[in-house]
């Protein structure tokens, strides 16, 4: 503290007496309700959840999507009239007698909405609080069969090299796509482009951190389409969308 400023030493002395005065107050009173409530069982405390500041993660982590706000919240709205269609779908062949072939058409669709209704919750969290957003809006073509005979390599844009600087346009193609699927067959093809992909560059390539964190995103949005909890300690923030 300046010497000179007698004012500011008393007003500082004054302001914690008074914060004195009042929590000794408020220690008295909560000790003089203790007898009268002691018959009662003790309350169990509530944990407060945990809130993690983006701020605190690592700004190599951190990354803005290059869509807008009103780009995101017209591809809400054509989500959610699509999960209505679905859902009115459902119901219709529900009522519909059972029969094999109706019953496989539903567990498809069942799981593709189950899938959709996840990625709209994505967007609604990309949305409120600028987390999980996908790196891109649009629903690009995606025909792959991991079963098909002879194997066939995933129909990927980027070029099936494994230099390092293609390995990482490939890596982040993955996590694009991975994050954009609204079906289940979606989900499990590109998880099988994904485990395939990643097993082909060399080790040195392989560990490129860039790469490395493009295809842990992309598991993770594959994850949370599945109905899965992601875990992590510390991992990629997301700047809001403007």
């Amino acid at each position: 503290m300046r010497p000179g400023r007698p004012w500011l030493r008393r007003r500082v002395r004054s302001v914690s007496t008074a914060c004195l005065e009042a929590m000794i107050a408020a220690c008295l009173a909560a000790a003089a309700g203790c007898g009268a409530a002691s018959s009662a069982p003790p309350a169990v405390p509530t944990a407060a959840p945990l809130v993690v500041s983006q701020t605190t993660l690592a700004d190599e982590d951190a990354y803005r999507p290059t869509y807008s706000r009103p780009e995101l919240q017209k591809l809400l709205s054509t989500e959610r009239g699509t999960q209505l269609t679905l859902e009115h779908q459902i119901s219709e062949l529900d009522a519909k007698d059972p029969a094999a072939a109706v019953d496989e058409q539903l567990r498809v669709m069942r799981a593709d909405l189950a899938v959709r209704r996840r990625f709209i919750a994505m967007l609604e969290a990309c949305e409120a609080t600028g987390r999980q957003c996908p790196p891109r809006l649009d629903d690009p073509p995606w025909v792959f069969d991991p079963d098909a005979e002879p194997p066939a390599e995933p129909p990927m844009v980027a070029t099936l090299r494994f230099d390092l600087d293609s390995w990482r346009a490939l890596a982040a193609e993955l996590h694009g796509r991975a994050c954009a699927c609204r079906t289940i067959a979606c989900v499990d093809s590109v998880g099988v482009a994904v485990d395939n992909l990643e097993a082909r560059p060399v080790p040195q390539v392989r560990g490129d951190d860039a790469a490395t964190i493009s295809i842990t995103r992309a598991r993770e949005c594959l994850f949370r389409l599945r109905g899965k909890t992601v875990t992590r300690l510390a991992g990629p923030s997301v700047a809001p969308v403007d």
